[in-house]
């Protein structure tokens, strides 16, 4: 049981470290870019770099990269297809990014 608690306690930290340092890394790139790039912008302090943070989490869904194949969804549809409509979805990836038919 003492274990368990030594682990859960460092993994606490460790997650309260990284959001610490997370927010002083976006408080610095902001106060670094953001004030010389567009007129008007204010630097901000750690509590606002904090709240920055939250705010991206609540709007984009997270620091743990999910999304794209992550969700199972995506993957599973892939394995469903046929070669042929793997193919067919391959060629409009191509022609959406410039590299196909319509760009030749």
């Amino acid at each position: 049981m003492d274990d368990r608690r030594g682990k859960l306690l460092k993994i606490a930290l460790l997650v309260l470290f990284g959001i610490a340092a997370l927010g002083w890394i976006v408080m610095s790139l902001w106060n670094w870019l953001l004030p010389s790039l567009f007129a008007g912008v204010h630097q901000i302090d750690y509590l606002r770099a904090i709240g920055l943070l939250v705010l991206c989490r609540i709007l984009f869904g997270g620091f743990r990269g999910r999304g794209g194949w992550h969700g199972g969804h995506h993957r599973r549809r892939w394995e469903q297809m046929t070669e042929e409509e793997k193919e067919k979805f391959k060629d409009g990836m191509r022609m959406f990014r410039g590299r196909g038919r319509w760009h030749e």
